[in-house]
């Protein structure tokens, strides 16, 4: 793997999807710290940490470094009306867990500050990160898995194109408690049948 590879970024509309420097670590505490409830209802518990600089300038460049070898892409969105520099946090995308050889497979975890919601800006992030994921890095197949409450997560994976394949019971521990979870994934798009 290239250890020069470049920073990904992404743009559309109205967003930059992109990767962090460790200089970034304030902007992501500061989105963190802003929907510590709202993304602690459907997140898995948190070290006692990841509230600080130091936690997220470790992570950050960790996060860079495991891109760099092909291990997981973990991204923010940022507004893009505001420079890059300097634009907040409002959400974060990450294609983790990435297995190559036969399988070709990623699994998609996201966020949304809870003051950007209902505008669509999930959806035209996670359209760009998903056709990334296929056309840039030659991945055949995103999983993603959501609370079955989380009737706002489904509809932008519906959205997307996302197809329900199982419902997984204690799947993932939530606040302390094993969580079921509806079990998702989309192909790419060359490769589902009668797209020839």
């Amino acid at each position: 793997m290239d250890s020069d590879k470049p920073i990904v970024l992404l743009t559309t509309e109205r967003l930059r999807i992109t990767q962090l420097p460790p200089d970034g670590a304030a902007r992501v505490v500061a989105y963190h710290e802003a929907n510590r409830e709202h993304l602690g209802l459907v997140s898995p518990s948190r070290p006692g940490n990841f509230y600080t600089l130091t936690y997220w300038r470790t992570r950050l460049a960790q996060d860079l470094e495991d891109a760099r070898f092909d291990r997981s892409l973990r991204l923010v969105v940022l507004p893009r009306d505001a420079p890059p520099s300097s634009a907040p946090v409002i959400g974060n995308i990450s294609l983790a867990h990435i297995r190559r050889g036969p399988l070709q497979a990623t699994d998609l975890g996201y966020g949304l500050d809870h003051r950007h919601e209902g505008k669509g800006l999930m959806t035209e992030a996670l359209r760009a990160v998903c056709a990334h994921a296929f056309h840039g890095m030659g991945l055949h197949r995103i999983q993603a898995n959501h609370l079955p409450e989380n009737l706002r997560s489904a509809a932008v994976l519906r959205r997307l194109g996302f197809v329900v394949e199982g419902y997984a019971r204690d799947f993932l521990e939530i606040n302390g408690r094993w969580r079921d979870h509806v079990l998702t994934s989309l192909v790419a798009p060359e490769d589902r049948p009668g797209a020839r």
